[in-house]
């Protein structure tokens, strides 16, 4: 009967974020509380376990992150950026577009999708205001290229950092299986998202002329803090990339990092803490408890037993549909949570796997996540992330503006892994 009202809440929360009638933040809340009520989760549950609590880590790493970014706004190195990058294009909307597509898929590697996106947005919406087109597609075409982009790599999206803690899998092992395909990805979502996009990037000739006229250098205001916070994000972008070696998870460097600039700063807490995206926040807080209800009644657990059941031995009957229902269930379920839940199931089914196949179901988990996380507004941190960055500019994205492309370039990019798992390893 828990099971049964757990799962009903859930699905009575997804319905209402969909419809947009009420805001996603109390929805969650409420979903949350009403878990709490069921009996479904509990204090300790929701704060303090690992498995069906809160994720701390991406909390504080988005928190960390955002205070760094707020810090870097006030030097103008983003309006510095923007304009160089529109005047290389020379004002052109789809050329400024994929110089920010390829931009922001190779950060999505080296960082990680989320910190990219915290990056990326600021600068987007600078770059739109002087080329006079809407940011929307511009935002929805780096959440996708950033999703990709950062399954090429362990540090790129955090359901590879899962995965590879639980399958003791490295750096490297995730550049040799991962980054060949999101590359060819990479090559036929890009120009398929230009021209998706097409009628929203036009602008005028006048625009152009005044796009040209722009002194990028004019738009850097504090050259001393500049130096400052290029330094201690440089030094946070290598921690990001060695933190297995420095055994330091991304959330403890990204609020060191901001520690740091806001100490050596001399800015007040409520110039960046202003910057800082407490909505957001709060409603990966409320969705984490939701989705760690589920886990808790064994909603999850008893849909992982039937996968062991159904599949047996079979390995190449596993892989095509851990990678389909990986993409469909993390539109649903935000990844982190679904690959955190799904690891037990892929650790059990793999163990007899040896060769070619030892790590295929991992690869195919990590592909059907991350590529599936593009299908909705909840399916990724980084969606939820821009969604917030953009509504606190003034543009609302609704579900189903998101899901309007996003389903396609779901749709396409797990399209193009099935005969990749296939030739590759069977």
């Amino acid at each position: 009967m828990e099971m049964i009202l757990a799962v009903s809440i859930f699905v009575i929360a997804y319905i209402f974020i969909a419809t947009e009638k009420i805001s996603k933040v109390a929805i969650v809340l409420s979903g949350a509380a009403a878990m709490v009520l069921i009996g479904a989760t509990d204090a300790d549950k929701a704060f303090y376990n690992h498995e069906t609590g809160i994720d701390w880590n991406v909390i504080f790493l988005l928190l960390g992150m955002m205070i760094i970014v707020g810090i870097i706004h006030k030097t103008g190195l983003f309006e510095y950026i923007a304009v160089g990058a529109i005047k290389k294009s020379e004002g052109n909307p789809k050329v400024s577009l994929v110089y920010l597509m390829i931009l922001t898929a190779l950060a999505s590697a080296i960082l990680d999708n989320v910190t990219t996106i915290l990056l990326a947005v600021p600068m987007t919406l600078i770059i739109t205001k002087h080329l006079q087109v809407s940011p929307i597609p511009f935002i929805l075409a780096e959440v996708f290229v950033s999703n990709i982009g950062g399954a090429a790599t362990l540090v790129g999206d955090p359901p590879n950092i899962i995965i590879a803690s639980k399958a003791d899998l490295s750096f490297n092992a995730f550049l040799i299986h991962m980054a060949p395909l999101v590359l060819l990805v990479l090559a036929v979502i890009i120009p398929f998202l230009v021209y998706f996009f097409r009628r929203e990037l036009i602008n005028s000739p006048a625009a152009r002329e005044s796009v040209m006229r722009l002194d990028a250098r004019e738009f850097l205001k504090d050259l001393v803090l500049l130096r400052k916070s290029l330094v201690v994000l440089t030094l946070v972008m290598i921690a990001f990339v060695l933190h297995t070696v420095l055994h330091l998870e991304p959330s403890i460097v990204a609020l060191l990092g901001a520690g740091v600039l806001a100490v050596i700063s001399g800015l007040k807490p409520r110039d960046y803490l202003q910057d800082v995206e407490w909505p957001t926040l709060i409603f990966f807080m409320g969705l984490f408890i939701m989705v760690g209800a589920l886990v808790s009644v064994g909603a999850l657990g008893e849909f992982a037993d039937f996968l062991k059941e159904y599949f047996g031995d079979d390995a190449q009957l596993a892989s095509m549909a851990i990678i389909g229902i990986s993409a469909l269930l993390s539109g649903i379920v935000d990844n982190i949570p679904y690959v955190a839940s799904m690891t037990p199931v892929v650790a059990e089914l793999s163990q007899n796997l040896i060769g070619r196949q030892e790590n295929v179901l991992w690869w195919s988990l990590a592909f059907g996540a991350d590529f599936g996380g593009n299908a909705t507004i909840i399916g990724a941190s980084a969606n939820v992330v821009a969604i917030g960055l953009a509504a606190r500019a003034g543009y609302k994205i609704s579900f189903w503006e998101f899901a309007r492309s996003g389903v396609l370039v779901t749709a396409i990019s797990i399209a193009m892994v099935y005969p990749y798992i296939l030739l590759r390893y069977f």
